[in-house]
């Protein structure tokens, strides 16, 4: 007979298990269709059992081996260099918002909210950065737009550093002697690793997975251009070869031009070394969302 002790240590296991299927199933979904030839994916649709296999997709994506590597190269650099940028500019944005001697802290925690409400919109925003900063077709111009600062982040480690890092210690080390960069250096910052693990997974994610940036500002300095945007740029020749060889009349195969095949193959390559990473972080994501957003 099952208690209600044993019953309420079952259900929520089961209850994670199927949300844990949930999100790993799709994956799987994905990854096996990326490797189905396209005539079986066009006649059986995805299946987790293919009736046939096929590395057409990943033949045709890296036959341009070198256009792949460079692409992926560039996309670690920004995201390596976005990512360190981004994590100094939010905390030294929030830490002086979460001391309390700071005059018009408020006012200023206002005008890093209100930002998360209201922009300028996408074509000032491009005028800005190409005819003022003049940053198009050059290596800033991924760096820059949209990621450099995420006030989601700004508050997230705000209410952070307020609600888990005591004024007493704060106080005793500048009783110590220690200035405000001393003290947050080495005080703060090694108190906070979970958020700022946190900040830099989904900072370190945004530039990974943007293409956008490479798509509005990199007009000549294609061989700038990300995992992303090679990866898109790939998807929509191949789209466009089986539409212009079906509207010409070629005779072309089917297989000859994995489309949907292409698509998962791209989603799987440009996912592998974010799952590759997550578990590492996993830990301080979870604890630096959870404690972070805590209202301060």
């Amino acid at each position: 007979m099952i208690t209600n002790t044993k019953l309420s240590k079952i259900v929520p296991h089961v209850c994670l298990a199927i949300l844990t299927l949930t999100c790993i199933l799709p994956l799987l979904l994905l990854a096996l269709a990326s490797f189905t030839d396209e005539q079986t994916l066009l006649l059986n649709g995805y299946s987790f059992f293919p009736a046939k296999f096929s590395m057409a997709a990943y033949q045709y994506i890296f036959k341009a081996g070198n256009a792949i590597l460079r692409a992926y190269s560039i996309t670690i650099f920004i995201t390596i260099i976005g990512t360190i940028c981004n994590m100094a500019m939010t905390v030294l944005l929030a830490y002086p918002l979460a001391r309390p001697g700071l005059k018009g802290r408020n006012l200023i925690a206002f005008i890093v909210f209100f930002t998360m409400l209201f922009n300028g919109g996408l074509v000032p925003t491009y005028i800005m950065y190409s005819q003022m900063f003049h940053i198009r077709d050059t290596i800033f111009a991924l760096l820059i737009p949209s990621f450099l600062m995420s006030p989601f982040n700004v508050i997230l480690v705000r209410n952070y550093f307020k609600t888990n890092i005591p004024d007493a210690i704060i106080e005793a080390a500048k009783l110590d002697g220690a200035s405000e960069i001393n003290t947050l250096v080495r005080v703060v910052l090694p108190m906070s690793t979970p958020i700022i693990g946190t900040i830099g997974l989904m900072s370190g994610l945004a530039y990974w997975n943007d293409w956008t940036n490479g798509l509005y500002y990199l007009v000549k300095r294609t061989d700038l251009y990300t995992i992303q945007n090679v990866l898109t740029n790939m998807l929509n020749n191949a789209q466009f070869l089986k539409t212009a060889s079906q509207l010409q009349g070629v005779n072309v195969e089917m297989g000859t031009l994995p489309s949907v095949g292409i698509r998962m193959a791209i989603a799987v390559v440009a996912l592998l070394p974010v799952v590759i990473v997550y578990p590492f972080i996993q830990k301080s994501f979870v604890k630096g969302i959870v404690v972070g957003g805590v209202k301060g």
